[in-house]
């Protein structure tokens, strides 16, 4: 269970994503020599940044990079933007984590926007870019959350698996690194503990980012097994994980 912690913590997102200031970079870094859980936490915002641009990367057709490297010559420099007098980590430590996310984001949905336009006859291909898009949102939401809290355990079989879980969305967003193949027809599924009683809630391939099914809010902990494809109703073997959900 993660408990709440000072202004500098929030900034590992922002800092995995290269959109901190001069002075909010320096005094991080500093804190990061002294810190192990945030050297943790930006890891795994660089490695969950990564998963979700990389989950609907298309190349571009040839007739983009000519156009592009064509046009560069007439597109005017932007001047420099200054911050307001007075503003410091502090002040910005707010929107730091959100505009560093949503940045994330935003590349990502830029290369879903242009395998939609490179392929904009194929209405499946449509409907699968909208989808990854949906679920890019909804990833984005959790992570940027006000009330987002992170929790971190590792499985028997080595993996690590990190939770962000926030109440206000109901939603808890999951993200595993290390995770083995699993063996020829089985899947690794997810859990949660509610009341005592596991319930399904997804399934996670090998370094996968994935928003947990259901609300975790009236749930105690977290599961992971390894089932039977395509998944079982209730786990059929020992348990590879059980955390607690961070609150």
């Amino acid at each position: 269970m993660k408990q709440p912690v000072s202004d500098v913590h929030t900034l590992a997102a922002a800092h995995a994503l290269n959109a901190l200031e001069d002075d909010d970079r320096e005094a991080f870094t500093h804190h990061l020599r002294h810190c192990e859980e945030c050297r943790q936490d930006v890891a795994e915002f660089e490695a969950t940044a990564a998963r979700l641009a990389t989950a609907v990367a298309q190349p571009p057709p040839p007739a983009v990079k000519e156009r592009t490297m064509l046009a560069i010559d007439g597109v005017r420099q932007q001047p420099p933007r200054t911050a307001a007098p007075g503003t410091g980590w502090r002040s910005r430590r707010r929107i730091a984590m959100p505009l560093a996310l949503a940045a994330s984001l935003a590349a990502a949905a830029s290369f879903a926007g242009l395998a939609t336009w490179q392929h904009h006859t194929s209405e499946e291909h449509r409907r699968r870019a909208a989808q990854s898009q949906r679920h890019l949102d909804d990833i984005g939401g959790v992570l940027a959350a006000s009330d987002a809290r992170t929790a971190h355990g590792r499985a028997r079989n080595g993996a690590l698996v990190t939770v962000v879980a926030s109440t206000s969305r109901g939603r808890a967003v999951v993200t595993a690194t290390g995770l083995p193949e699993p063996a020829s027809g089985t899947t690794y599924q997810l859990w949660l503990d509610q009341g005592g009683t596991m319930r399904p809630a997804g399934f996670i391939h090998r370094d996968g980012t994935v928003l947990l099914d259901g609300d975790p809010s009236g749930a105690t902990a977290l599961g992971l097994t390894r089932e039977p494809s395509p998944g079982s109703s209730h786990p059929t073997t020992p348990p590879l994980l059980l955390m607690t959900l961070p609150t």
